[in-house]
């Protein structure tokens, strides 16, 4: 049994403006078992927040480095924590 957890991910590159946000809420609902949210940021980043079961955060993590997605991504910083709950879904903010 996976604990889970609470996954957070900055994505670095060109990752506005090209559905980057759409292509991972459907990756989180393909994976399953997941909510949270991805947010354009001012900085031109994407944020991901995704909690559930660990190794569903960790899928959804590798796609995001794995350079499978729409625009360009040059690097993923993320942190890990205890869910924080509280979200409906994985959502597009």
């Amino acid at each position: 049994m996976s604990e889970d957890v609470r996954m957070v991910a900055w994505v670095r590159g060109r990752v506005q403006g090209v559905g980057f946000r759409w292509f991972t809420r459907a990756k989180a609902l393909e994976i399953g078992g997941l909510s949270g949210f991805a947010l354009n940021l001012g900085d031109g980043r994407v944020q991901v927040v995704a909690e559930g079961a660990r190794e569903h955060c960790e899928g959804l993590l590798d796609w995001l480095q794995a350079g499978d997605t729409p625009g360009r991504v040059d690097g993923v910083t993320e942190i890990w924590d205890t869910p924080r709950g509280g979200y409906e879904g994985f959502a597009i903010r």
